[in-house]
Parts: C-alpha cells; sequence; structure tokens
C-alpha cells in the first residue's frame, strides 16, 4: 500500500518479487504522477498495479499487507486489513524480523540522516562491512538481498517506522536517539502521540543491547531514566561520570566508563555548523557501543565530510558561497542552519506548514538575516505573521515572494555581495512547489550551478 516517490516503496515490490510473491501494488496517485518509479518497476513479473485509489478486497483476500510509512495505522483500508485478521506490516518490521545481522538504529527529529551517514562513513573507514537502510531515499526491504555475514546494518528511523517496530515489540541492538522537538503534528496532532512512537527505538531492548542518548536533551534525559539496555551518552558538557561522549576544551572526548581518551580538536572536524557537533559525537557513542577502539574512531574522525542537502555547500560566485539545507524542514533546523555562520545571509525559505510555531525563527531571521526571499506556501504567511510584529518596515519592505526555486535563486543573487552566504534553509515542508525536500534541494543546486 504506496508505491511512493522516496524509493521505499520500489525496494519493497522488488524484494517481494524477488522472493516469488504475488504482489498487488496500491496508490492513491495515478500512472502520471508515480511515473519515476513505475519506470524502476519496469519488466517485474507478478505484479498487478491498482492506481488513483485503493479497493477494499486488496486488504482482506491477501496474506499480508505492507503499509507505506506515511499510510496512517487508523486508515480504513488497515483497519479493515486488521479486523480480516490480514497481518499489516511496514518495511521496518519485516527488516527486522527476517534480518541476522546487527542493526544500529538511528532516530530523533533533527540530525539522523547526518548521523547515520557518519557512523556509515566511520565504519567504512575502519574495514567494516556497513549498509545503508532507509538513509535519505535509501529504500529498505531490497537491501536484505545484499547482506553478508559481517554486513553491519545501519537503519534511519523515522517516528513512522518506529510505530510499526512497536507493535512488533522489536528494538535495534545499538539504538541512537538524537533530540526531539515538535514535527508532524500534522500527522500526529500531539507531541505525546509523536514522541510515543519515537520511544520505540529503546523499549524493547534488552539489557545486552545499548543506547545513545543526547544528555543535554531534557524530555530525552527524563525518558531514558529506567532503560535496561547499557547506555552512552553525549552532551556539549563534560561528562566525567559515565560512558560518554563530551566535549571540553574545544576538544571531542570519549568516556569508557573506566578513563577518558581525547578523540579530536573541534578545528579538526570539517563539518559546518556547531549543531553538527552533535551529529559527530552521537556517531562516535554508536561505533564505540558496536566495538570500536578510541585508535580506530581517532582514525576515521578527520576523513568525515557533509550529508547532501544538510549544509551542503554547492558553489561560490563572485565571492558568495551558496548552501543547501533543504532538509532543515522545521524551524529549529532553520534555526541551527542560521547559527552555522557568521558572515552575513541572504536566505531563502518558508513553504508548507506541518502545525508547526515559526515565532522563534522569525527572531532568528531578523537577527541573522540581511535579506530573505520566501517561497509561497501557508507556512509563509506564518513567518510573515510573525516577522509583521518585531521588524522595521523598511525590513519587511525588502521580503520578497516567489513560486519558483529559479527565481529565489537569481532574486538571491542580486541581493548578495561580496563574503555573504545564500542559504536554502527552509524551516517548513515542501510539497506545494516540490514533490518532496530532495526535489527542492536539486532545484535549488541546479538554479545556482546555472547563475552566471
Amino acid at each position: 500500500m504506496g508505491i511512493g516517490l522516496h524509493g521505499g516503496g520500489v525496494g519493497t515490490v522488488k524484494f517481494l518479487v524477488a522472493q516469488g510473491a504475488k504482489v498487488i501494488a496500491t496508490d492513491l496517485r495515478t500512472k502520471e504522477q508515480l511515473s519515476a518509479s513505475l519506470e524502476k518497476l519496469k519488466g517485474l513479473k507478478n505484479v498487478e498495479y491498482v492506481l488513483g485509489h485503493h479497493r477494499m478486497e486488496d486488504f482482506s483476500k491477501v496474506d499480508m499487507v505492507i503499509k507505506n510509512p506515511a499510510a496512517k495505522w487508523s486508515d480504513k483500508h488497515i483497519k479493515f486489513a486488521l479486523e480480516n485478521k490480514v497481518p499489516v506490516e511496514m518495511d521496518s518490521s519485516l527488516f527486522f524480523k527476517i534480518c541476522k545481522n546487527k542493526i544500529i538504529g538511528v532516530t530523533g527529529t533533527k540530525g539522523k540522516t547526518t548521523t547515520a551517514t557518519l557512523i556509515y562513513e566511520i565504519l567504512k573507514t575502519v574495514g567494516k562491512n556497513p549498509i545503508k537502510i532507509g538513509i535519505g531515499q535509501v529504500s529498505v526491504l531490497d537491501k536484505l538481498l545484499l547482506l553478508k555475514k559481517d554486513s553491519v546494518v545501519v537503519f534511519e528511523l523515522s517516528s513512522w517506522r518506529l510505530s510499526a517496530l512497536g507493535r512488533a515489540k522489536l528494538s535495534p541492538h545499538i539504538a541512537v536517539f538524537k533530540n526531539i522537538m515538535p514535527d508532524h503534528l500534522n500527522y500526529y496532532g500531539t507531541m505525546e502521540k509523536y514522541f510515543q512512537d519515537k520511544k520505540y527505538i529503546f523499549t524493547n531492548q534488552k539489557p545486552k543491547d545499548w543506547l545513545v542518548v543526547n544528555n543535554d536533551d531534557e524530555l530525552l534525559k527524563e525518558a531514558t531514566k529506567d532503560v535496561p539496555a547499557q547506555v552512552v551518552r553525549f552532551s556539549y558538557e563534560p561528562l566525567k561520570r559515565s560512558r560518554a561522549v563530551f566535549i571540553e576544551d574545544e576538544a571531542i572526548y570519549l568516556n569508557n566508563g573506566i578513563d577518558v581518551k581525547k578523540l579530536t580538536a573541534i578545528k579538526d572536524v570539517l563539518i559546518p555548523g556547531r549543531h553538527n557537533l552533535s551529529n559527530v559525537m552521537a556517531a562516535i557513542g554508536a561505533v564505540y557501543a558496536l566495538g570500536l577502539s578510541a585508535i580506530e574512531i581517532k582514525k576515521a574522525l578527520p576523513q568525515l565530510k557533509g550529508v547532501a542537502h544538510r549544509l551542503e555547500f554547492v558553489r561560490e560566485l563572485g565571492g558568495v558561497k551558496y548552501y543547501n539545507d533543504t532538509a532543515a524542514t522545521i524551524p529549529d533546523a532553520a534555526i541551527s542552519g542560521l547559527n552555522a555562520f557568521e558572515k552575513p545571509i541572504v536566505l531563502i525559505a518558508g513553504g508548507t506548514d506541518k502545525n508547526l510555531d515559526f515565532t522563534e525563527f522569525a527572531k532568528e531571521i531578523l537577527e541573522k538575516a540581511k535579506d530573505i526571499i520566501l517561497l509561497k506556501g501557508n507556512a509563509t504567511e506564518k513567518i510573515l505573521e510573525k516577522l509583521g510584529k518585531i521588524a522595521s518596515e523598511e525590513f519587511l519592505r525588502n521580503i520578497e515572494i516567489v513560486s519558483s526555486m529559479e527565481e529565489a535563486t537569481a532574486l538571491a543573487q542580486k541581493k548578495a555581495e561580496q563574503g555573504d552566504v545564500v542559504l536554502l534553509s527552509p524551516g517548513a515542508a515542501s510539497f506545494g512547489l516540490f514533490a518532496n525536500e530532495f526535489d527542492r534541494g536539486d532545484k535549488f543546486r541546479d538554479a545556482v550551478k546555472k547563475l552566471k
């Protein structure tokens, strides 16, 4: 249920066909809307496509339903399947049930893709055999076919994918929990419901498992007080009493519970943005839990680079640097983006609202951005309303609202002067003008590369 455009549905269909299953692939989108995904499924045998609608009988006269992450458990088709005693799975729960390898699961409202990628890169550097699952747009189930005996799975887990693990009473061997902030409230309705799904990353862990958790996040600190797993905490403050990764005197240290070792000076971490140090510390905690030594970790750290769509440097033109931070889909993440630079910023922001509050984002814009260009959408209206209360008339007069990325980058180039940074860090969702946030980032990259 749900072929989708991110690759997950495509991976699921491919895997099922490879196992000899007969597949009904159904999606509310039309053939035209799904053309990119259907192209990747061309020539597969034993697949029947039901597009533009769902048929009720497809949810009762089958052996199993595998739902897309975005489909709610309260959806009438899912409920119908469960009432008819048809098991409902997601790619994540099936993967966990079938996979015999060690799994490092990574979640959090922000930073999970960067953290998961850094874990993968460290493991690769030291000669382990890691495999990426669900990171960014990497599909899930078809990757089971690539696993070798020594493969270590690095799995990025959204709250939706975790909801299926919660139902199956499963958690990864090593769980990394980055942070918890308001997000997806258009889907969940309340912060409690969202947090409940996120917590499934550790609620079914055993005493031999590991939890790597952000000690600077008060909500997480409270929620993980009595976990059964072994805990590694990471923090911007020194943690000398227990296993931890922390910062002191502008360096990152590892405390293995017996002694404290310096791993790297902060100036030698090449990824921009202070918030990324938190991602680096979380990654160190995960590979330490897997059994890597301080010497191995030390060796890998200087080689870490940033991740596409997250403060990704695109190009420098006329003394202006252009950065793609499209993955900042909530205000808190865009604030981190703004704080990553000392230089004057021309900001491209706005888009679609996920029922979030833009008060703090507006304050940061006023403090950090010399100019702002907004992409059309209901989040943009909320940002303008907040700015209207605190900004000068002159600042407000200079704000431009656009409906394409070409227009946004052309305007940004006009406004930017030598030494400035042009930053796409929207603080909002992308639907409306773009297929998804990656499409938004790709369009920014393409538009910037075409600038003369």
